[in-house]
């Protein structure tokens, strides 16, 4: 019998990992595709490689998601890093990463977070991981079409 709260190959048989890559912290969300939901999990220190092995480990994930920036008019100052930052998780953990578009994802964070107190450092990192969250329910929705 497993650990209590520890998943079950049932339970992770379709889970996927999202990451809102950011130079000092990165938003982390489970979810899974039949459900098309997602819940935000602890955001992790960057670069986070260590911390991600024990989600990958934990979680069991099929794959992982990366939100990509995009800027409106050529390329976002972040996208060659979260470029880099999605090739090494699939060096390290030998698992499929999707880049999703982010575009909107911290504002549409900060928005749903909205009253809570999001100039504190635990609301900075909430605000990442419900942008993750954001960007698995994007994957979801855009993948289930």
């Amino acid at each position: 019998m497993p650990e209590r709260g520890a998943p079950t190959a049932e339970r992770t048989a379709q889970t996927v990992l999202a990451f809102d890559f950011g130079l000092k912290r990165i938003g982390v969300a489970v979810g899974e595709p039949e459900l098309g939901t997602a819940h935000p999990l602890p955001a992790i220190a960057a670069p986070g490689f260590d911390s991600i092995s024990r989600l990958v480990n934990e979680w069991q994930p099929r794959s992982l998601v990366v939100g990509l920036p995009v800027a409106e008019r050529g390329e976002h100052a972040l996208a060659r890093r979260v470029e880099r930052f999605a090739r090494q998780l699939e060096g390290r953990f030998r698992l499929p990463v999707a880049r999703v578009d982010e575009r909107f994802s911290s504002v549409e964070a900060e928005s749903r977070l909205k009253g809570s107190r999001t100039k504190s450092a635990a609301g900075r990192k909430a605000i990442d991981s419900v942008a993750a969250q954001l960007i698995l329910e994007q994957y979801f929705s855009e993948t289930a079409a």
